[in-house]
């Protein structure tokens, strides 16, 4: 895993002021060097300049980026964040039409196989990437951006210059790159946050390549093209045959995303997605006469404040035990306190570039924080959710005949606290539904679809284009922070076509919750875990965290300057102080309730005046 960055522009000559660029592309990476602090390297020609920090995981000596290739008078020159797993059977075939290769590395294999094959390679790739190419002879740059958007890759343009980066903050490290946000950018963070559009950067101008598109910049014009998309197909196999493939697709996806030259380590929760992954990686390792390390995550006196509700039905920590003991892992409990997580809820903006998950992606990257002393990759199981049909959306009927988005149904709750000027001339309502309205149409389906097999797809293709993305994000945010690699088993693409065309029926089997899943990992897991009812990411229920929020948010509205002033409405955060928080009604999907919104508000301060944003 690393950080890519650079700019291209054909009209200039960036060798005649030589020394002037390479500042510019060594700032590009020191702001980046949290996702790379294992090495860094810059290339620099007439109209392109690239840049690269990286992690160490596989060819730990000669994988040094960005990488060079000549022949026959041509050069291509890449910087590649990512690994593909399917590379040892790319590089035979390589090899077989006389490929030669300087070294073990996936980027080599990328290049090579771009030099002899063009973009169509890319398509070839199993694994999770953004990539940029530099290629001499055409001029041109291309970039690429996996099918699923598990890597980030941001661009923006200036007059003929266009710049990327693998994060945001990568961009305003190119002069004169500001960080502006107009109306639709607060639209984004307080009607659509923490999720926000797919292709947007939510600052003015500045955007993302589109999962599974690749984007060539040539001259003063620059355009895209996708390379993957989503598709519908009847499904023909029996539900025998659909548990048996099923099964396979994870396994295979499991042991190929264990490629690494360095030990790795699973999350685990105890429930059937993060135990699944576990219990085929310990068998894999336990073949090899190796142990698997293993990590769960809670909070200081949780089994002391511990509320069970219809969103969180039950600890973890029983079933994490059983499984440590069934799988033989290597096992460390981590736990969060109140003031850890309220410290990183800042440092989680920071990783973001953008207010997130409040003490969701806070307390996310202070558990990565604590996994990298001992290992620096790690396989988790997210994404089989909004993959199987397991949030409680798939199953509502409001979510069936609600014309929103089924994680955040209803504005009001997000306006609570917002000043009434601000909501009027905002228009949340009409720019979230012309959001989900654009994802609505874009949804593949079957002419054969029943109604409400259409209304099914239609919340799948939801969940895969906005809430997984922004767990996604969330996940590479706080691991890259840290230098830590999280892979994502769930997230192939492979498993995604299949699964997304597969009847609700079979996936929700008897109508039990990913029914389907459960039915896949009966040969991998013992019965407790397998049918265990699902409990999302824990967080914390300890009543002196929202006060300790509270006394942060009155501090910072105390404050003359504060940023955030203009946009709240001080007697309405008031009154929202002095109620109950209701933990079992969360605002945006199912764990960020009272205790989040106060914790968002201080985000979106804390942004403003971090990134001195300029509000237009």
């Amino acid at each position: 895993m690393c950080g890519i960055a650079g700019f291209c522009n054909l009209d200039m000559d960036y060798t005649k002021e030589k020394a002037k660029w390479m500042d510019v592309l060594n700032h590009m990476n020191t702001v980046q060097r949290h996702r790379g602090p294992d090495g860094e390297g810059t290339y620099l020609r007439e109209n392109c300049g690239l840049g690269h920090v990286r992690l160490t995981i596989i060819d730990l000596v000669t994988g040094q980026q960005p990488m060079i290739r000549r022949h026959l008078g041509r050069e291509c020159a890449i910087v590649f964040n990512g690994e593909i797993y399917n590379m040892k059977e790319l590089k035979a075939e390589l090899l077989s039409v006389g490929a030669s290769f300087e070294t073990t590395s996936d980027t080599e294999v990328i290049l090579i196989g771009y030099m002899m094959y063009g973009k169509a390679f890319i398509q070839r790739l199993n694994g999770i990437f953004a990539i940029a190419i530099w290629d001499s002879t055409i001029r041109k740059l291309l970039l690429f951006r996996d099918r699923l958007g598990v890597k980030p890759l941001f661009y923006t343009k200036k007059e003929n210059t266009f710049i990327f980066a693998s994060e945001i903050k990568g961009l305003f490290a190119y002069p004169n790159v500001k960080p502006i946000v107009d109306k639709d950018g607060l639209c984004e963070i307080f009607a659509l946050g923490p999720a926000k559009s797919y292709g947007k950067g939510v600052f003015k101008d500045i955007f993302e390549v589109l999962p599974g598109h690749c984007m060539i910049v040539d001259g003063a014009a620059f355009y895209d093209e996708a390379f993957w998309k989503l598709e519908s197909h009847p499904h023909e196999d029996s539900f025998d045959k659909t548990i048996e493939k099923t099964a396979w697709l994870i396994e295979d996806s499991v042991k190929k995303q264990m490629l690494s030259d360095i030990p790795i380590s699973t999350f685990l929760s105890g429930g059937i997605d993060s135990s699944l992954v576990t219990a085929i990686c310990a068998k894999e390792l336990h073949a090899q006469g190796k142990e698997l390390n293993t990590f769960s995550f809670d909070f200081v006196d949780n089994n002391k404040y511990f509320k069970s509700n219809r969103f969180q039905p039950s600890q973890d920590r029983p079933f994490v035990e059983q499984m440590v003991e069934y799988c033989g892992t290597n096992h460390r409990f981590l736990e969060c306190s109140n003031t850890d997580q309220l410290e990183c809820l800042y440092k989680a903006v920071d990783a973001r570039d953008l207010p997130c998950m409040a003490d969701v992606e806070s307390s996310m990257l202070y558990f990565c924080s604590q996994v990298v002393p001992f290992n620096k990759v790690t396989l988790t199981g997210e994404c089989a959710d909004e993959i199987f049909g397991g949030y409680p959306w798939f199953h509502s009927k409001d979510a069936f005949a609600t014309d929103a988005f089924p994680w955040s149904p209803n504005m009001k709750p997000r306006q609570i606290l917002l000043d009434n000027a601000l909501i009027r001339e905002l228009r949340m309502e009409e720019y979230v539904h012309a959001a989900y309205e654009k994802t609505i149409q874009e949804t593949p389906l079957l002419t054969e679809d029943s109604p409400e097999e259409k209304r099914r797809r239609e919340i799948a293709y939801l969940n895969l284009r906005w809430f997984m993305v922004t767990l996604l994000d969330r996940m590479d945010r706080t691991s890259m922070y840290n230098g830590l690699e999280a892979r994502v088993p769930f997230a192939d693409h492979r498993i995604v076509e299949y699964v997304f065309n597969i009847p609700w029926e079979m996936k929700c089997a008897n109508g039990i919750v990913k029914g389907l899943l459960r039915h896949a990992g009966k040969d991998y897991l013992p019965a407790d875990i397998l049918w265990r009812k699902k409990s999302p990411y824990p967080k914390t229920y300890d009543p002196q965290y929202e006060r300790m929020l509270g006394r942060q948010l009155k501090e910072v509205l105390a404050t003359p300057n504060a940023p955030i002033r203009s946009l709240l409405d001080t007697k309405k955060v008031q009154r929202f102080l002095n109620s109950p928080s209701d933990y079992g009604r969360p605002w945006y999907g199912q764990l960020m309730a009272g205790p989040q919104m106060l914790a968002f508000m201080l985000q979106v301060n804390y942004w403003l005046e971090k990134y001195s944003v300029s509000i237009v």
